[in-house]
């Protein structure tokens, strides 16, 4: 077995490890980043992404890339369509930020293809891993994809792998906590060739349930609905899909544009924290530590915002030589969680219909959206929660 000796082992190369990764690399820590899956896996997962102004200006102010925004939509604000009416929040009016429509993938291939131009150690790929921070370092082992079994000793390991990460459970019983909330529905995605049926983001409320339509290209878009949680997308041809969106979402004048469908799929809805985010030499960060329902679109966001902080406090942690810096991450990170904690529940409560819904829960859900619609104050808490908390 081969040993590499490195100052941060990264377990997970997604946009947080990644992004971890090349930010350390910019205040000349090393890294190395290893990952079961191969750089074609994670290329190919397709995923959304609505990225806060704050996660553009960290993706562009540390050179990662310039494609966010010259290949990005920039959105200024959505609507919230509910009775049959179009309610468009005003982000750049009320609060002068906006969002970008840049799907999660592209943010990937920016961070791999800077890291690879830097010189990143990252390591695609890799099977039988396992973490131990029982030992005077923490380290990772792994089989490496020629067979060449390796050995990663680092002064600190940080796990971003994901929501079924391993590094969480590495944690000594009883040393962390843990909350958890799962709905009684999911969304059912899919992509359609054809032209947007809107220019920005549309979540609609109906008595039917929940839909959103949002965009990917010109001539290609992706859109969803509540279904629930056990649906099979191989039983929904194209005519049940549109069946069921233009009952949710056409009206008055709007109708959806629509095409062929692909890429179907069931996206289960879970609320999860668990804190503190350090044990020892052993750190969380993105989904490892916090998942949220997708309503709010804040899961990337609180990833790239979790490590912003994190890369602030290891170097911290390598200026002062006190390791007791690194609880500063958990203070810092967990406000932000249960703020987008908070919204996505909200969010989600808000738009989606539940069955068993009493008169007075289906008028609250009005009156709510009532607030945002017609009062300034009320659409202005929406646009701040959405395009993300600046501080």
């Amino acid at each position: 077995m081969r040993t590499t000796r490195t100052q941060v082992a990264i377990v997970g190369a997604g946009p947080a490890g990644l992004l971890l990764s090349h930010l350390l690399h910019r205040a000349g820590i090393e890294s190395v980043v290893v990952d079961i899956r191969t750089y074609e896996q994670i290329a190919g997962t397709i995923r959304a992404g609505i990225l806060e102004a704050g996660s553009v200006r960290l993706l562009v102010d540390s050179g990662v890339s310039d494609r966010v925004v010259t290949e990005g939509h920039r959105h200024d604000g959505v609507v919230l369509r509910f009775d049959g009416e179009n309610h468009r929040i005003d982000f750049q009016e009320l609060i002068g930020e906006s969002v970008w429509l840049y799907p999660q993938t592209e943010v990937f291939l920016d961070l791999a293809r800077r890291r690879a131009v830097d010189g990143g150690d990252v390591r695609y790929g890799v099977a039988d891993t396992a973490v131990d921070i029982t030992g005077e370092r923490p380290t990772v082992t792994c089989t490496e994809p020629d067979g060449g079994r390796v050995r990663i000793e680092a002064d600190l390991l940080v796990g971003a792998d994901g929501s079924r990460s391993m590094c969480r459970h590495a944690f000594p019983p009883g040393a962390r906590g843990e909350w958890f909330r799962e709905y009684p529905f999911a969304w059912f995605g899919f992509l359609t060739e054809a032209p947007p049926s809107h220019d920005e983001l549309v979540y609609t409320r109906s008595e039917f349930g929940f839909a959103l339509i949002s965009q990917r290209t010109p001539t290609m878009q992706r859109m969803y609905f509540q279904c629930a949680p056990d649906e099979r997308p191989q039983d929904w041809d194209d005519d049940r899909i549109w069946t069921e969106m233009r009952r949710r979402v056409n009206g008055n004048g709007f109708a959806l544009r629509e095409g062929p469908i692909s890429a179907k799929m069931v996206l289960p809805f879970r609320s999860f924290v668990t804190a503190p985010l350090r044990h020892d030499r052993l750190l969380l960060a993105g989904d490892a530590a916090h998942t949220v329902p997708p309503t709010g679109a804040k899961g990337l966001n609180l990833a790239l915002a979790d490590v912003a902080v994190l890369a602030e406090v290891i170097g911290d942690f390598y200026g002062t030589g006190d390791a007791d810096v690194l609880d500063r991450y958990t203070e810092r990170a967990v406000r932000r969680v249960w703020r987008a904690q908070h919204f996505s529940y909200w969010a989600t409560t808000m738009l989606h219909a539940v069955g068993g819904a009493s008169p007075f829960d289906i008028e609250r859900q009005r009156g709510e959206l009532s607030l945002i619609a017609e009062s300034r104050y009320g659409a202005a808490y929406f646009a701040e929660s959405y395009t993300g908390w600046q501080q």
